[in-house]
């Protein structure tokens, strides 16, 4: 039989976020990262997105481990969704493991979970496979890449990364062991997508703590500043430019206040004895000497943003002169979101500073220039590009023809797909399961038939028919009461109603002359014959509830 080496992406492909992926040889499974995706517009009530892991459930006895490359929600968000249906050892460095762990509590799993915690440029065996951990930058600390040595030959795992050569703390990212690998020759690299559209180089982390510095000299207001709670860094150059300029900080939102903790504890923050008071404490300062720093950058309606900007947060309320200043940029999906709160902002006399073109946010991802280089470096004989929308695979794999890998050897998958490499190439084979799994966080997962009727409820509204019916005959037993919402208001179509009322007691009439019995079979009957009805009549469909009670 050839030696075959599996590639399986189960979330990250065609989308952003969601990002897992499969590594599989023979009798042995390591899967890298563990990503929640984030819902769309067209997900009713929906809270969180999940891979479908059910490939890694059937096959739970290969699973050699998971390994995380990064704290960020679409790479750890999974974890405990994951781990509930395999059980397996955790591999990550000491952030991720953190926040992991508190994940893990939350879900009541952390005792039953092993982490083990590593660092940039350790190396352990898992089965089949040798895993090498490589200093990347990124938008959060301890971010690696991965070099996976097979069988086969290594496999680079560039996870997220940009190319920072003056970052704000920690070190750069190991461009000469990338060259090491790459000198050494590499089978496959897969690498992130998400800025491939950009040109040019990284911008450096720094350039964003230079314009605090600017919009925090000379400013009388209150600031209030929103971020990625991830975002170590960006937190700590607040921080910085709040001490300089004698204020004291306060951090309002769960995630953020998490981070926080979790950051000091492992020594990755400082000046916070002299600077950090509670949300509490900052409310009974002169505004002029304060600052805020809030989660909610991507407009989310639990955020403490949001709650300062409607009114519902029980400590803040943004008043006239505040400076509000957005460090983000907006997740694709996000825009509307965001603009409602910068306009309620506006609304309450805000100042709000949140131009993409101020240099108030940059990027961890790597632009078209970075990519090159990694592609240099590494000088892969295949290619995956992983992390990203279709078109920013595909756009990533041309950069990769451009950079000197054969076409036939660059790959652009979807979720579920098995990319088979064999000592004689590169090719698809079948796809495996690789769905999403929806979960609102009321009632736990959503299948498709609850998400298809919050559409139809969303966009035809819901009618409910209540027909009263003789025991013995079956037969009418009085005129139908119509209920309706989201459709049409009932007094204001009278005649309409009143067709509809004949519609359905012909519907059961004609049911009880084939001799049906059933009620069920007659609800059928009816609900059939009003939806018919309503659509030549309307050009809607909404939702029809016949209730027929026997008296």
């Amino acid at each position: 039989m050839v030696p075959k080496l599996k590639i399986i992406p189960l979330g990250g492909l065609g989308e952003i976020g969601k990002n897992m992926t499969v590594f599989e040889y023979g009798n042995d499974i390591i899967i890298v990262d563990a990503g929640m995706g984030f819902p769309n517009e067209s997900m009713y009530g929906v809270d969180v997105v999940y891979p479908d892991v059910s490939y890694l459930k059937s096959n739970a006895e290969k699973v050699r481990g998971l390994i995380l490359t990064h704290g960020h929600e679409d790479h750890i968000g999974a974890v405990a969704h994951l781990l509930r249906e395999v059980d397996c050892p955790v591999y990550t460095t000491a952030l991720t493991a953190a926040l992991v762990e508190l994940k893990l509590e939350e879900s009541g799993m952390l005792t039953t979970t092993q982490i083990f915690t590593k660092k940039a440029g350790s190396v352990f065996r898992l089965g089949c496979f040798t895993v090498e951990m490589i200093n990347v930058n990124h938008s959060i600390p301890d971010t690696v890449a991965l070099a996976i040595t097979t069988p086969l030959g290594v496999v680079v795992h560039t996870a997220d990364f940009k190319f920072d050569l003056t970052p704000v703390a920690g070190n750069r990212i190991d461009i000469a062991r990338f060259g090491e690998i790459g000198q050494d020759g590499v089978l496959c690299l897969l690498s992130d997508s998400t800025n491939v559209e950009k040109p040019g180089h990284s911008d450096p982390e720094m350039k964003v703590g230079e314009s605090f510095n600017k919009l925090f000299m000379g400013c009388n207001k209150r600031i209030i500043i929103t971020t990625f709670a991830s975002n170590i860094h960006r937190l700590q150059q607040i921080i910085n430019v709040a001490a300089k300029y004698g204020r004291k900080v306060a951090v309002t939102g769960r995630s953020m206040e998490n981070v926080l903790r979790v950051a000091t504890v492992l020594g990755y923050m400082d000046q916070l004895d002299s600077v950090l008071v509670s949300i509490d404490e900052i409310s009974q300062l002169p505004k002029n000497q304060t600052v805020i720093i809030s989660t909610g950058s991507q407009g989310e309606s639990m955020s403490a943003l949001y709650r300062m900007a409607f009114s519902e947060h029980k400590q803040i309320q943004i008043d006239a002169g505040d400076l509000v200043i957005i460090s983000a940029s907006a997740i694709p999906g996000n825009e509307n979101m965001i603009t409602r709160v910068i306009d309620e902002l506006y609304r309450r006399g805000a100042e709000v500073i949140y131009d993409r073109h101020t240099d108030l946010h940059v990027s961890g991802h790597a632009p078209q220039e970075d990519l090159k280089m990694m592609l240099a470096l590494v000088k892969p004989k295949f290619f995956i590009p992983v992390h990203g929308e279709y078109r920013m695979l595909v756009k990533h794999a041309a950069l990769g023809q451009l950079m000197g890998v054969p076409a036939k050897n660059c790959v652009v998958a979807d979720n579920g797909d098995v990319i088979e490499i064999t000592k004689n190439g590169i090719r698809h084979e079948e796809a495996v399961t690789a769905g999403e799994i929806l979960v609102d966080g009321g009632i736990g997962e959503v299948g498709t038939v609850v998400l298809n009727d919050r559409h139809r409820l969303a966009s035809d509204g819901m009618l409910v028919i209540v027909m009263p019916v003789y025991s013995e005959t079956h037969l009418c037993a009085g005129e139908p009461e119509i209920v309706t919402r989201g459709f049409i208001y009932v007094k204001d179509s009278e005649e309409l109603i009143a067709e509809l009322k004949n519609v359905a007691i012909a519907a059961v009439e004609n049911s009880l002359e084939q001799e049906i019995f059933d009620v069920g079979l007659i609800r059928g009957k009816v609900k059939t014959a009003v939806s018919s009805f309503l659509y030549k009549q309307t050009k809607r469909s909404p939702m029809v509830m016949p209730v027929l009670f026997e008296v």
